[in-house]
């Protein structure tokens, strides 16, 4: 291989391999390899027991250390707050995905919050834990800091002080007073000191009531078991008429049936003979009239008998002339 040759592949090697370093360089950096920023957090409360190089852990993971803590005194409000300043380091956060969004802004946004929390409680240290709280609110304060600032939330034990100091004490001891008040009337009343007869009284009766319950279910019990088994004989003999039964209503209703059909061909032979246009109709009529002649007659023989009674011997005085 000549010279020249040489020169280009190693060129060409050393540009690969810069390329290469470049490339892993820029995915290092997208993940957050490396990435060490400067944060500053504000509590309100003691932080006794957290020092410089103290842990910031987030969910257990050390990610950051304390730097610096510093006391602020706000002449405006009259009050102290902590200032702790310190390392955050990503290397052990890696992203999933392409974003362009800044590590801790996404992490804050997600609702990351920083807590004091104890390393030990023999030697009583503390140190400063990240974690996710979505639903607490983001409360930034307002100092002179030129690093990016994580929300912080109090501890549990701050809370319960925090719950403590907001009770208003002689409030509650008037009420207990108050209440203390009640129960030594209710306990000195008169009602009260009879409760305990009255109580026995109850017991007694109750006692007296079981007993008659027990007596009477001891003479009941007899006659309910003949009152069971003369049902349960009835209810057996029910069911062997109940064939019995069904059959001879069938059989009355075959007899109802034919009564009424015959009932029904007699009716119709009835319509037949009052038809206005029917011959038995026509011959009654006939004979109605014929009766109605004859009792005419009857009428008039009656007139003359009563008339001339002697008629039945001699005839009508016109038929002697």
């Amino acid at each position: 291989m000549s010279e020249k040759q040489q020169t280009v592949a190693i060129g060409a090697f050393v540009l690969g391999a810069g390329l290469i370093a470049i490339l892993l360089l820029i995915y290092l950096l997208g993940s957050g390899f490396g990435k060490t920023e400067k944060v500053v957090m504000v509590f309100d409360g003691s932080v006794k027991g957290l020092n410089v190089g103290a842990p910031l852990a987030l969910r257990g993971v050390k990610v950051g250390e304390v730097t610096d803590i510093d006391l602020i005194l706000d002449s405006a409000k009259t009050n102290v707050i902590m200032q702790i300043e310190a390392n955050f380091d990503a290397q052990n956060i890696h992203r999933k995905g392409i974003t362009e969004t800044d590590l801790t802004e996404e992490l804050i946004s997600r609702g990351l919050r920083a807590q004091l929390n104890s390393q030990s409680l023999l030697t009583g240290l503390l140190y400063v834990e990240l974690d996710f709280h979505p639903e607490s609110p983001l409360n930034l304060v307002d100092i002179d800091s030129p690093y990016l600032q994580f929300p912080t939330i109090p501890t549990n034990l701050e809370r319960i002080t925090k719950k403590l100091e907001d009770l208003d004490i002689s409030k509650l001891t008037d009420e207990l007073e108050s209440i203390s008040n009640g129960v030594n009337t209710l306990v000195s009343s008169k009602q009260f000191q009879n409760l305990p007869a009255d109580l026995a009284n109850t017991l007694e009766s109750v006692r007296e009531l079981a007993s008659q319950m027990r007596t009477q279910l001891s003479s009941s019990g007899p006659k309910l078991n003949t009152v069971l088994d003369e049902a349960a004989v009835t209810v057996a003999s029910a069911n062997a008429q109940i064939p019995k039964l069904a059959t001879l209503v069938q059989t009355n209703l075959k007899t109802l049936n034919e009564a009424i059909a015959a009932f029904e061909k007699g009716m119709n032979g009835i319509d037949g003979l009052v038809s206005p246009d029917s011959a038995t109709l026509y011959q009654l009529n006939m004979a109605l009239q014929e009766m109605t002649r004859a009792g005419r007659s009857l009428q008039a023989l009656s007139n003359t008998l009563e008339a001339q009674p002697e008629s039945l011997l001699r005839g009508k005085r016109g038929d002697t002339e």
